[in-house]
């Protein structure tokens, strides 16, 4: 495993997904008011400011964890981590449906959701893709 490329890779992965997220939260300010309408469910925008950190924590690592399995495919290239973002869309997506389930929130939050985590998936993957290269023998 190249590690310093793993942690280039991971580096870069958790700076995209983040921009990703500011960036969809910007353009689709209504996702946000969306989980507004459940004060059962979301804490209030204030108390969720203040255990952001746990938030960003919580995805640093999980970016990271997906960097780790990503080395361990010994691929790279902007395709495979395409197929490893979207396979970890799709996984992020089940997780979203699960809520949906269990948790009383509307379809749209849901959709709004699983849509947004598929496109920072996808984005991580293809940038840990880019970045990742195995040692050579």
């Amino acid at each position: 495993m190249n590690y310093s490329r793993l942690a280039l890779a991971a580096l870069a992965g958790i700076v995209a997904s983040f921009a990703v997220g500011f960036l969809i939260i910007s353009l689709v300010p209504a996702l946000m008011e969306e989980g507004q309408k459940y004060p059962m469910v979301f804490r209030p925008k204030e108390e969720m400011m203040s255990v952001m950190p746990f938030v960003f924590l919580a995805a640093a690592i999980s970016i990271v964890i997906v960097a780790i399995i990503f080395a361990m495919t010994h691929q790279s290239g902007w395709a495979a981590g395409l197929v490893m973002g979207i396979l970890f869309g799709i996984f992020a997506i089940c997780h979203v449906l699960s809520n949906y389930v269990n948790f009383r929130v509307g379809g749209k939050l849901a959709v709004g959701q699983a849509a947004s985590y598929l496109v920072q998936w996808i984005v991580t993957g293809i940038v840990i893709g880019l970045i990742y290269k195995p040692p050579t023998p």
